[in-house]
């Protein structure tokens, strides 16, 4: 048990000061003013700090992505450590380019061995390929019997694909959203999607071919090219949701984007932005040939916080949902997860006025203070 004194609150929307009372991994009360503990427990003075929800990344490869580029390019697995110096206390793992080399088994021991870790950790079964690798032979049943799958990976319209025909996609996404029903899971279809001209057209093709929600499907680097943004934009109105990947682009920042959204008065309420952590990105030449390649770091979600706030202006509640309560609720995990309020995880940042990363909370655990990590991995030094 402890209590965060004098903080102004973000839960993401502006609470003002409040004192916050912890015990075990749930946020028990908020109030004015807590005067002292029950029983013995430590008390943190947040005077001058902003208490905000922990991030939500919805899309790390936590056991390395890609590595196009043969062997020798397989990016490493994520540590603990990166989460923490990220903000980020809630992490969706899944495979990227490489569903040969890196197994979907492999992908549910890295994530439970993060819960393990103290941090709170989802995958989606699947890769780019079709039919799609899982651990109990179907996506379907992986996502019913296994607690940490949330869904089913695929790619579309990428060089990289399987492309899978409109029919196949409709398919998909009918039986994982069953699951979901069965298992009281979001049961979503996260889509990477790539370059081709082909763009999101499969998925407008599977909404008029049949009768699948449209919050099913989930696009993401959807700021990649700005024809596929446009797409994008029009996938919102329908009531789709969207995903926008930090780093991926020099002008379409996910910050850039949603401020064009709002510009237009586009509904906001379904974007998300994550980090693509630990995979690679590469550049090709046209005529297919490897001309680049690098690694993603999971830092990139908090990064693009502070930049939206400090160099677009936008308010720290205006900024959050979209790392926070957005992406929590359009994983099903919301209000436990992306917020501060009673009964809710007490997975919580401490920010400093210039947004700098001052303490980490997961689970009620504190991980970093002061800018100092306190725990990290098992194998870190």
């Amino acid at each position: 048990m402890f209590l965060i004194k004098n903080a102004e609150v973000y839960a993401p929307e502006y609470m003002g000061r409040k004192d916050v009372l912890v015990c075990n991994e749930r946020i028990e009360c908020i109030q004015d003013s807590i005067d002292g503990l029950p029983v013995e427990g430590e008390v943190i003075d947040a005077e001058g700090r902003l208490l905000v929800p922990g991030l939500v990344d919805q899309h790390v490869h936590v056991t390395g992505g890609g590595g196009e580029g043969s062997f020798h390019t397989r990016t490493p697995e994520l540590e603990l450590s990166e989460l923490v110096r990220g903000g980020i206390t809630t992490v969706v793992g899944l495979l990227g380019t490489d569903g040969m080399t890196r197994s979907v088994e492999n992908l549910y021991a890295k994530t439970a061995a993060l819960n393990e870790e103290g941090v709170t950790a989802y995958m989606m079964t699947g890769a780019y390929g079709f039919p799609s690798p899982t651990i109990t032979g179907e996506a379907d049943r992986d996502v019913v019997f296994i607690r940490e799958v949330l869904g089913l990976k695929l790619a579309i319209s990428d060089h990289r694909a399987p492309n899978i025909t409109v029919r196949e996609l409709v398919q998909c996404a009918s039986r994982v959203r069953v699951a979901g029903m069965l298992s009281g899971k979001p049961g979503v279809v996260i889509l990477h999607m790539g370059d081709e001209p082909s763009g999101l057209k499969p998925v407008f093709e599977a909404l008029d071919e049949g009768s699948v929600p449209v919050r099913i499907f989930r696009p993401t680097h959807v700021n990649r090219n700005g024809r596929l943004l446009e797409e994008g934009y029009a996938f919102l109105e329908k009531g789709g949701y969207i995903d926008l990947t930090c780093g991926i682009s020099k002008d379409a920042t996910p910050g850039n984007c949603i401020a064009e959204a709002l510009r237009r008065n586009i509904p906001t309420k379904h974007i998300t932005i994550s980090s693509d952590g630990h995979g690679s990105w590469s550049n090709y030449a046209e005529d297919g040939t490897l001309l680049e390649i690098g690694v993603s770091g999971v830092d990139a979600l908090y990064r693009e916080l502070r930049r939206m706030v400090k160099e677009l202006g936008m308010a720290v509640e205006e900024a959050l949902p979209f790392m926070t309560s957005q992406a929590a609720e359009a994983l099903g995990l919301f209000p436990k997860k992306g917020c501060i309020r009673k009964g809710a995880d007490a997975d919580m940042l401490l920010l400093g006025q210039d947004m700098s990363l001052d303490s980490y909370i997961s689970r009620g655990q504190v991980f970093m203070s002061g800018g100092r990590i306190l725990r990290k991995g098992t194998y870190e030094r």
